[in-house]
Order: structure tokens, then C-alpha cells, then sequence
């Protein structure tokens, strides 16, 4: 999520908005901090309650910030933002990009269900990153009078250019053809299917990430006595690029909706790789069409996946061939340029259309728009 914000806190930047983003941040002697055209504002983190992180400072950030701003950009889902948008009085024209229903917390999300709705109420726009997403979020089904698809895109050239030492590092590492997964090791990614569908097979896979389940993964690869999988755990930027240059394919196995796009597998289709995917409703299956950019299996389906592991391994030729069509359709899709040509139409659209309401008094929108993240 912090890719698409800064994707798009660039790409809008480029077209004359001015962006703000408020975090929060387990930091002391937090200051604003100037990156690539932006300014980042960090209040403390207080505490977290069932992932959801709580700052009382932000209420007084948001406020204050909100009241600079020509537009407010909201992501949902965080519960303690909607909370916080009623307490801070925020009056501005207001943006949600809807990234994800709430999946797993199904108790809380009874409680939370009131000021949810009320909040979505009481936006002026909001955006789902997938018209499959759209169609498929029974919460998004009830606001469709407001809600459009803005995909998330990505712009290559903010990714750093591997040096040939790195590369050939990695490649004498694991050799000239391997399946790559990156991303935060979390429940809904699907990686204890991946390393069942591995299990007696000689496909060599990279993981790279870290996160909640490394444990209890790296266990079951001892267990099932996996030689062929390789846990590298966080790598930064240029390394994560190198991979990805280097890799045969991506497996991106998630099979819980809490994927609700997935940027791991876009930045596969940047790279002109071919992807293995699973089919769960969401975003995932508009980025990597089954047959044409790579394969689509059932969610949580090891003997599935291991088909369409064997696949694309046994015959090169073809795998090339959906490489090259996802690259294509990232450009045609899945640029940068293109969602924040699309996010800055709606700021000033939302601004316009509120102006024309009577007895809403908003500033305009002259070619620098401001919102605040």
C-alpha cells in the first residue's frame, strides 16, 4: 500500500496536485520529511487493536491538515480513520480508495458495521482498484452510485537499476530458472498451499518477504523436507528488482479475498513475467488473465498449482510468450501515469461538484490541487 500511495502522490504531483500524507509511525521526535515532491507528516502510533493502529495526535494532524486541503483522500480499510474523520470535523470534499472488505475479523466487524456505513455514507467518492472487486464486495454493491474503478499503477522507472554484480550474485545463487513469490508473509497468501504443491518436485522456489507466518512457513518446510525452497526473507529495493529481472515466473498463491489486488503480482507483470495466480474475486484476476498472461488455479488447491507450476516449467516457449503479453498489458492497463491522470480528474471533479451544491462552500481547483492522504 505505501507503493500505491507514493505511485500516486508522484504521478498526481506531476499534473500540478500537491499532496500531503499523514502517517502514523512507532517513531520519536517525529518532523514532516519532504520525499519526491511530497511532504509526509508522522504522528505517534499509540496502540494497535486487532490490526488496527490508534493515534490520539492524529485527530488534531488530520483536522489541521484537512482544513489546508481542497480534498481529503481517505484508504479504507482502517476503522479508527472513520472514527477519526467524524471527530476531526472534516468538511472537505472527501476520496476513499476502497482497497479490501473486511475479511477476518468477523466478530469486531459486527460492531464496527454502524460507523462503517456511516462513513461510506458520507463520502463524496469512492474507488475500487478492480472491476471485479466491484462486482464481487457485497459492501461496494450498496454504494454503486459513487463508486468507480481507478486501477493502481505502477511507474518502472521509479524502481532502481540492478548493477551486473548484483545480478550475477543472485543468479549463482539460484540459478538461471526459479518460481519467485515477494510479499508479506501473512495467513491469506496462500504459501502453505505453494509449499505443499512443491513437495517432491525439483521446481526451485524464492521467497522473499517477511511477516507473521515466516515460523510456522519455515516449519513446514522442514516437515516436508523442501530442499528446493529458499526463504530470504526482506531484501531491499534493488534486490527485490534483481529478483524479479532474474525470476522464471511468479507464483502468487493467495487465496483469501484479503488479497484484494495484489502490487507484488503488478510489479511480475512489469517485468514481463508470467504469473500464477489464484481465482478469489478480486483484483488479482484482472491483473493476470488465465491463459493469456499466465495461469489462474482454484484458491487453496496444491494439486492445482503444482499443475500449473509443471506447465509453464515444461514448456518455456509458452511461459516467454505470457510474459510478454503481461508486460503489455501493463502498459495498455497498469501504468502509474494513467492512475494519476484518472485520481486527479476525480479530485477536481468531487471539488466542482460540491461547489455546485448549494449551501457547501469549497475551494476550487485551479491547476494545483491539494489533498491530504
Amino acid at each position: 500500500m505505501e507503493q500505491v500511495i507514493r505511485q500516486l502522490c508522484v504521478g498526481t504531483g506531476r499534473l500540478g496536485v500537491t499532496n500531503t500524507v499523514l502517517s502514523l509511525s512507532r517513531e520519536q521526535n517525529l518532523v514532516p520529511i519532504a520525499f519526491e515532491g511530497h511532504t509526509v507528516h508522522r504522528v505517534p502510533l499509540d496502540f494497535e487493536l486487532a490490526s488496527n493502529a490508534c493515534s490520539v495526535a492524529s485527530l488534531g494532524a488530520l483536522a489541521r491538515l484537512a482544513r489546508e486541503a481542497d480534498v481529503v483522500h481517505y484508504h479504507f480499510p482502517w476503522p479508527f480513520m472513520d472514527l477519526a474523520h467524524f471527530l476531526a470535523r472534516v468538511k472537505k470534499p472527501t476520496v476513499v480508495s476502497y482497497h479490501s472488505d473486511i475479511v477476518r475479523q468477523k466478530k469486531l466487524l459486527r460492531l464496527y458495521q454502524p460507523l462503517k456505513q456511516r462513513f461510506l455514507r458520507s463520502v463524496d467518492a469512492i474507488v475500487a482498484a478492480s472491476p471485479d472487486y466491484m462486482e464481487s464486495s457485497p459492501v461496494l454493491g450498496r454504494y454503486r452510485d459513487k463508486t468507480r474503478v481507478i486501477t493502481y499503477g505502477l511507474d518502472r522507472d521509479t524502481y532502481p537499476q540492478p548493477d551486473p554484480q548484483r545480478l550475477a550474485r543472485w543468479r549463482e545463487r539460484f540459478g538461471p530458472k526459479f518460481f519467485l513469490f515477494v510479499g508479506v508473509l501473512r495467513y491469506y497468501k496462500g504459501l502453505h498451499v505453494l509449499l505443499e504443491a512443491v513437495a517432491g518436485t525439483n521446481y526451485p522456489v524464492v521467497i522473499v518477504g517477511a511477516g507473521p507466518e515466516e515460523a510456522r512457513l519455515k516449519a513446514q518446510a522442514l516437515s516436508l523436507g523442501l530442499n528446493n525452497v529458499t526463504f530470504v526473507g526482506a531484501v531491499d529495493e534493488e534486490d527485490k528488482v534483481a529478483l524479479l529481472t532474474l525470476c522464471y515466473a511468479l507464483a502468487f498463491p493467495s487465496h483469501l479475498r484479503s488479497e484484494a489486488f495484489g502490487i507484488s503480482l503488478l510489479e511480475g507483470a512489469m517485468y514481463g513475467k508470467p504469473m500464477i495466480s489464484c481465482d478469489i474475486g478480486s483484483g488479482t484476476t484482472y491483473i493476470n488473465i488465465d491463459g493469456e498472461t499466465g495461469l489462474v488455479t482454484p484458491p487453496a488447491d496444491a494439486p492445482a498449482l503444482r499443475a500449473a507450476m509443471r506447465t509453464l516449467w515444461d514448456n518455456p516457449d509458452m511461459a516467454r510468450e505470457m510474459g510478454a503479453r503481461a508486460g503489455e498489458r501493463f502498459q495498455k492497463v497498469f501504468t502509474a501515469e494513467q492512475m494519476a491522470t484518472s485520481y486527479a480528474a476525480l479530485y477536481r471533479e468531487v471539488v466542482a461538484r460540491r461547489a455546485a451544491t448549494p449551501g457547501m462552500v469549497t475551494p476550487g481547483v485551479a491547476p494545483g490541487a491539494k489533498t491530504a492522504d
